[in-house]
């Protein structure tokens, strides 16, 4: 945020001036894009769940870094920055975001609209981003809401959760775990075991 000490430029709206779409806005924004797109985070969770399960202060979604100028093109006329390392620079169409930051704001009208990830991987091979010799087939971690809205399955989700714990990610884990099926919940388990040998989740998992 603009007075974080760690901020170093800050070119774009205050951090809490954050309006997020919906995910059905977004993939209305999105629609006709061939970009591999979808939903990440905790809004991930709650668009396979099919409803809210809890408020959430922005909108995520991830895209393969071979597809971001297909993306950047559909939300053209909008504000984008560049974010990363305690700066929010401003991302002219022209210009091509820098080799070390992997996320784009978007801004509409002074409010933050969507957190784009740019992603490892392509139209086929989902690549976890935290480490790269992770892999699955697309196909097994991305799914598709009934109302047109891709997004990143649980077990891929809460893999990305289980790095930092926050009270949210625990509280995402103590909901969602439950409800994974048992090959969901074997993969999980497999690549915690093999990413953070030791880590508090592994226990629940084995159940």
């Amino acid at each position: 945020m603009p007075d974080d000490p760690k901020t170093q430029r800050w070119d774009g709206p205050p951090l809490g001036a954050w309006k997020a779409w919906t995910p059905e806005q977004t993939a209305a924004r999105l629609a006709g894009v061939a970009a591999p797109w979808c939903v990440v985070g905790g809004w991930a969770l709650d668009v396979w769940l099919g409803r809210e399960s809890r408020v959430h202060e922005d909108l995520e979604i991830a895209v393969p870094k071979p597809f971001l100028p297909q993306m950047r093109a559909q939300l053209a006329g909008l504000d984008l920055y560049s974010v990363g390392d305690g700066d929010v620079l401003t991302l002219p169409p022209y210009a091509e975001p820098p080799e070390d930051k992997y996320q784009i704001w978007v801004a509409e009208g002074g409010a933050w609209r969507l957190d784009v990830m740019a992603e490892p991987g392509d139209a086929a091979t989902w690549v976890f981003r935290r480490d790269e010799s992770v892999t699955a087939p697309r196909a097994q971690l991305m799914g598709l809401s009934p109302t047109g809205v891709p997004y990143l399955k649980p077990q891929g989700a809460l893999l990305y959760k289980a790095a930092k714990l926050r009270p949210k990610d625990q509280a995402d884990f103590a909901l969602f775990a439950p409800m994974l099926d048992a090959a969901a919940r074997a993969w999980l388990r497999a690549m915690i075991d093999r990413l953070y040998p030791g880590h508090a989740w592994l226990g629940a998992l084995a159940k």
